[in-house]
């Protein structure tokens, strides 16, 4: 596929295959499409690129804005290209857009629009709008920047080239962050991943919001209280951020701005989350339901933020193995336990394996022992197949189950001690 230069403005987009932008622009003209651009993160990065001589990365997706119909041009894309260049082809009629995805490369077909919020964090109302009007819409100025593909031209309507220049991040209006607090969030990763910090009147922009944070909700009340659009994008929002490679970075932007008071004071003041999300990450679990665990109220966190319910139980469960092994600490009785006897502890509460994984990523007492019951007691049978055991004399039935036990439980026992906590 042949990579695509833009020689009027000499901006280098490697990566957006010259054969698709010639035949988007062919058939927006035969479209009635007024204007089609690039925008986004692939001009940002190539400016990125141009001004700071950062590496340029293959970008893994592409957005264009259209004014015009976005649906009606991508049915023309899609019926020259055919299925054998499409991998998928999903259309969200409520804003007009489409995706597209193109020999491993995601295109988002959007209709320029304009977005007006009746209240912070609930979904925007949408009208049809001209390219600029649509940039205005976006969340930084380094984002609101566009590439006409029918004149090749820049359009920098809101001097986002400058604050490239500058490294530093602008929100583009007076209301970007109430209208919808997730912006501290994306600000946090974009800032992460650019080397960029807030503006310094982007940092005010901020702290007004969280002075007024926008959320009907105080201790006690109802989880459903806060408007579920918030709560969806707020979860999507960390979800992202934690699956990035500078997630360490992005969180301590979100913490020294106070962007964690968007879920909780105590995970503002929390300075143990780089602990609990380094250890849920190699135990496999959940990131953001160990970032939760540290909270004040993580069980009415975990509502408000529309948590999976495996996950929501998950944190209720880690409460009673909290609860458990606090008790068993000031009784100093669990010195003398062999490992069996903290299997048939753990075991008789039927506890899920992740509710255990988030207690260890908290470092509850005796998180060694949960780490070893997670880790390889739980995946231990009997060294006796129960085949064997009925060829010896044993019968089906309780009494052969009871005898696996016992075997799995000495087998467990004649283990050497290897937990290894500096793994985690």
């Amino acid at each position: 596929m042949n990579m695509h230069v833009f020689p009027d403005s000499d901006l280098d987009l490697s990566g957006v295959p010259s054969d698709l932008m010639r035949l988007i622009k062919a058939q927006a003209r035969k479209s009635n499409v007024n204007r089609v651009a690039i925008v986004g993160g692939v001009v940002r990065d190539a400016l990125l690129h141009q001004i700071h001589q950062t590496p340029l990365q293959k970008p893994q997706d592409l957005d264009l804005v259209v004014e015009g119909s976005a649906y009606s041009l991508a049915k023309v894309i899609k019926k020259v290209l055919g299925k054998e260049r499409l991998s998928a082809f999903r259309v969200h009629k409520d804003y007009d857009t489409v995706e597209m995805v193109l020999e491993n490369l995601s295109v988002d077909l959007a209709t320029s629009r304009v977005e007006v919020y009746k209240s912070p964090g609930q979904n925007p109302e949408i009208t049809p709008s001209g390219l600029v009007e649509d940039l205005a819409r976006r969340d930084f100025t380094v984002n609101a920047i566009a590439i006409d593909l029918f004149t090749q031209n820049i359009l920098d309507p809101f001097n986002g080239k400058s604050a490239i220049k500058n490294r530093q991040l602008e929100f583009l209006h007076s209301r970007s962050v109430a209208d919808d607090p997730t912006r501290i969030v994306r600000g946090a990763r974009y800032a992460a991943r650019l080397n960029f910090d807030l503006s310094s009147q982007a940092k005010k922009q901020v702290q007004s919001t969280l002075n007024q944070w926008p959320w009907d909700w105080a201790k006690g009340d109802p989880p459903k209280q806060a408007p579920p659009a918030l709560a969806t994008r707020l979860r999507q929002e960390l979800e992202l951020m934690l699956d990035q490679e500078a997630w360490q970075s992005a969180l301590e932007n979100l913490q020294k701005w106070g962007g964690l008071l968007l879920l909780d004071n105590g995970l503002q003041v929390d300075i143990c989350w780089k602990r609990r999300i380094r250890r849920a990450k190699r135990l496999g679990i959940s990131p953001l339901t160990a970032l939760i665990a540290g909270a004040n109220e993580p069980r009415e966190l975990a509502s408000r933020l529309q948590l999976p319910m495996h996950q929501q139980r998950a944190l209720a469960e880690n409460l009673e193995i909290q609860k458990f092994v606090n008790q068993v600490n000031l009784s100093k009785e669990y010195l003398q336990w062999p490992k069996s006897q903290w299997c048939r502890a753990i075991e008789n509460n039927n506890w899920h394996p992740d509710s255990i994984a988030i207690s260890i990523c908290l470092g509850v007492p005796n998180w060694h022992l949960l780490l070893q019951w997670w880790g390889r007691w739980r995946l231990m049978i009997s060294p006796i197949s129960p085949k064997t055991l009925i060829e010896q004399g044993w019968k089906p039935g309780p009494e052969l189950g009871k005898e696996l036990e016992n075997l799995r439980y000495k087998a467990i026992d004649s283990l050497s001690n290897n937990a290894n906590p500096s793994t985690l």
